[in-house]
C-alpha cells in the first residue's frame, strides 16, 4: 500500500490462543502511521479502493482533551477514505468512514527508521497538544515463525532499536503499548523454551528504557480475557518488568465485551500490585465472532463493529483509557474477501462502522 515508499510491509496474524483469536496482532503493522510517512513525502495510501492514489485526506479535529489526549491523525487511512467517498458524492459512505477517521488510533512502529518515526508522531501531536499513542511490536522470534513472524535479529539489536524508540520520543508525551502477545507467547508454550530467558530479559529492558524519558507511559501486554486465568500470568509479568511499567493492556486487536476485559483486567491486577490497565475496544462493540470456523474468527469477521471511543474517561480508576490500538478498517488478511494483512479494506471498514450502534 505504500507505492514507491521504502517501508515493507509485515506478514499477515495469527489466533491466539486460550480462546480468543488475536484478530490482527500485527496485521496493520505495514500501516505504521502517516505522521511518518510525511517525513518522506509519501502518501498514507486510502482512496475508495485502498490504492494509494494521492487523494488528500479529509480535516478531521482533535477529540476534547479532557476526554481523550490522544493525537487524531490527520492523514489517516479513514481520513483519505472519507475524502474519497465525498468526492464521489456518497456522504453517506464517508459519514460512516468518518466514524473511525475522527478517532485517535494507535501508531505501529516498524523496524526501520525507528527514530524518525516516532520523532514524527509525537511532534505531531505535541504541535496540536495531544500525546502520541504508539505500539512497539518487533521482538525477536516474534508470533512462534508464524503469520506474523519476524522481529528483530536478535537481542542487541532490539536493544537498539527500542534505544532509537526512545531517542525519538524524547521529552515529548507518548503513551507505548509494549509488545503484544510476548509474554502470552511465553506463558501458552508458542514461543521455543530457549529463547524465555533472553524475552524476558528484553522486555524489563525496554521498560526501564522508554521509562527514562520523562513523559513517557508503558503498558506491557497481558493478552485478553479469552485466557480467563491471569493466574498464569502474573509471574510472567512480573519477570517481564511489569513492576517498573505504568500498567499493562488487554484485548489488543481482539473482540471481546469491554465488561469481559475489565474484569479479566481487575483480576490480573490484583495479582500485579494493584497495576492499572488500558482496553483496546476498536472491534468489541458486536463481541467474538462464534458463527464460522473457529480456526478463522479472528480473521475479518463479519458483523463485527466499533467499540467504546478512545476516552480516559472510564468511570473506574482501574481502567485508565479505552483505546482504539487495533487500526479499525485495516484487513485482518487475505480471507472472506479482504486484500492482504494491513492493508485498508473499504468494506470491512463500511461494515464496521454501520453496525456501531
Amino acid at each position: 500500500m505504500y507505492g514507491s515508499c521504502t517501508r515493507r510491509g509485515r506478514g499477515g496474524v495469527r489466533r491466539g490462543r486460550g480462546g480468543g483469536g488475536k484478530g490482527g496482532t500485527a496485521a496493520w503493522i505495514a500501516a505504521a502511521g502517516a505522521a511518518a510517512l510525511l517525513l518522506t513525502g509519501c502518501s498514507s495510501g486510502g482512496g475508495d479502493d485502498g490504492d494509494g492514489d494521492g487523494r488528500k485526506a479529509a480535516p478531521v479535529s482533535q477529540r476534547p482533551k479532557a476526554d481523550d489526549p490522544y493525537w487524531v491523525n490527520p492523514d489517516s487511512g479513514a481520513a483519505r477514505q472519507v475524502a474519497a467517498y465525498t468526492a464521489k458524492g456518497d456522504t453517506d459512505s464517508a459519514a460512516q468512514i468518518g466514524k473511525i477517521a475522527e478517532q485517535p488510533v494507535a501508531e505501529w512502529v516498524v523496524p526501520d527508521n525507528a527514530e524518525a518515526q516516532t520523532k514524527g508522531f509525537t511532534e505531531a501531536a505535541a504541535k496540536a497538544d495531544r500525546e502520541a499513542l504508539l505500539v512497539l511490536y518487533n521482538i525477536p522470534h516474534r508470533d512462534c515463525g508464524q503469520f506474523s513472524k519476524g522481529g528483530a535479529a536478535d537481542g542487541d539489536a532490539y536493544r537498539a532499536w527500542v534505544d532509537q524508540v526512545a531517542q525519538g520520543i524524547g521529552d515529548r508525551r507518548a503513551t507505548v503499548i509494549l509488545e503484544p502477545d510476548a509474554v502470552l507467547h511465553l506463558v501458552d508454550g508458542c514461543t521455543p523454551q530457549q529463547f524465555h530467558e533472553e524475552r524476558y530479559d528484553l522486555l524489563k529492558g525496554a521498560v526501564e528504557r522508554l521509562k527514562k524519558q520523562p513523559a513517557t507511559t508503558v503498558y506491557l501486554d497481558a493478552g485478553n480475557a479469552g485466557w480467563q486465568t491471569p493466574d498464569a500470568l502474573y509471574e510472567p509479568l512480573q519477570r517481564a518488568g511489569i513492576a517498573a511499567a505504568d500498567g499493562f493492556s488487554v484485548n489488543v486487536s481482539n473482540f471481546y465485551a469491554t465488561d469481559a476485559s475489565e474484569d479479566f483486567g481487575k483480576r490480573l491486577s490484583a495479582k500485579v500490585g494493584g497495576k492499572p490497565f488500558v482496553i483496546d475496544t476498536s472491534r468489541n462493540g458486536n463481541g467474538p465472532y462464534t458463527g464460522g470456523d473457529p480456526a478463522e474468527n479472528w480473521c475479518n469477521p463479519p458483523g463485527r463493529a466499533l467499540g467504546e471511543r478512545p476516552t480516559v474517561r472510564t468511570g473506574d480508576p482501574l481502567v485508565k483509557a479505552y483505546l482504539w490500538i487495533k487500526r479499525p478498517g485495516e484487513s485482518d488478511g487475505d480471507c472472506k474477501g479482504g486484500p492482504k494483512a494491513g492493508e485498508w479494506y473499504p468494506k470491512y471498514a463500511l461494515e464496521l462502522a454501520r453496525a456501531t450502534k
